[in-house]
């Protein structure tokens, strides 16, 4: 099997048919490739082999077998020990095209496979899954973080594409910084959102996303037009007495909010004040407000 130069279609085996994994398969499928085998551990990621991708899990290594392109969906902290513990069984991976899903890792992660003679791809699907029906339509348009060997940069190309997502090439060695950054944005917004709605609820607002849809929306839309320049609020406004206040209602009524408020005005006020939309007195008012330097 040459699975570097030809284009036919693949026959793929699934390791770890959970959120992530269950969607990519379909989206292969809906490609023209052949899902063949699949393995899950948990209840929902069994069911979820059977509900999308018609298949009842085996193991890992019987998984390997039947595949040109084994995908390996599993969480972060469980990929090392699975490759090295696929090599450890015997899983035949010489000529096979092996591509793991995870942002934060590179190809390093695959040297086990790759010295059993497996091709190594990294496809970071750049999307939240929740396990949910809309998950596969979600995957249209999407950015996949891609690294890959020179010779293997067209087969990931050509794999990116035909799931409907845009490759973007990340080097090996930035991928954790990638990672991070998607993780930051993403993870973290949801975080802060559920607790804005919670605070919100606390006082009487029935509908919170409601309220907050709109605001939300268009913050999203100037950031991602503007950047920085696209800040609005107190902060930037160096409006330091009403950042006061509202750290004095965080610590009274939401103490553990009050940190990750303090440590996020102070990034902002440390952005606002780089890009030129904040004057240095103000900055030091915010400081006053904050209680710490936004410099250390």
């Amino acid at each position: 099997m040459d699975a570097v130069d030809r284009p036919a279609r693949l026959a793929v085996g699934v390791v770890g048919a959970g959120r992530v994994g269950s969607a990519l398969g379909a989206a292969l499928v809906r490609a023209g490739h052949r899902v063949v085998a699949t393995s899950g551990v948990s209840d929902a990621s069994r069911e979820r082999a059977v509900e999308r991708l018609g298949l009842v899990p085996t193991r890992p290594e019987d998984v390997v077998a039947g595949a040109d392109l084994v995908l390996l969906t599993v969480p972060d902290d469980v990929l090392p020990g699975l490759v090295s513990g696929l090599v450890e069984t015997g899983a035949d991976l010489r000529g096979r095209l092996v591509a793991h899903t995870s942002g934060a890792y590179g190809l390093a992660v695959l040297n086990p496979a790759i010295k059993a003679g497996a091709l190594p791809l990294a496809l970071h699907p750049v999307m939240t899954f929740t396990g949910r029906d809309d998950d596969l339509r979600r995957l249209t348009g999407i950015s996949y973080g891609v690294t890959a060997p020179d010779a293997l940069r067209p087969v990931a190309e050509a794999l990116v594409i035909e799931m409907e997502g845009e490759p973007v090439w990340i080097a090996d060695e930035d991928r954790p910084l990638y990672h991070a950054a998607l993780a930051g944005a993403a993870n973290h917004m949801v975080t802060l959102i559920a607790e804005s709605s919670e605070l919100l609820g606390r006082i009487g607002v029935e509908q919170p996303g409601r309220m907050l849809g709109p605001l939300l929306g268009a913050a999203l839309e100037n950031v991602l037009r503007l950047g920085i320049a696209g800040l609005t609020g107190p902060v930037v406004r160096g409006d330091a007495g009403t950042v006061r206040r509202h750290v004095d209602a965080l610590i009274l009524a939401a103490p553990e909010a009050a940190d990750a408020y303090v440590a996020l005005a102070r990034l902002t006020a440390d952005r606002a004040l780089a890009a030129g939309l904040l004057k240095p007195e103000a900055a030091e008012r915010l400081l006053d407000a904050l209680g710490g330097n936004i410099w250390t």
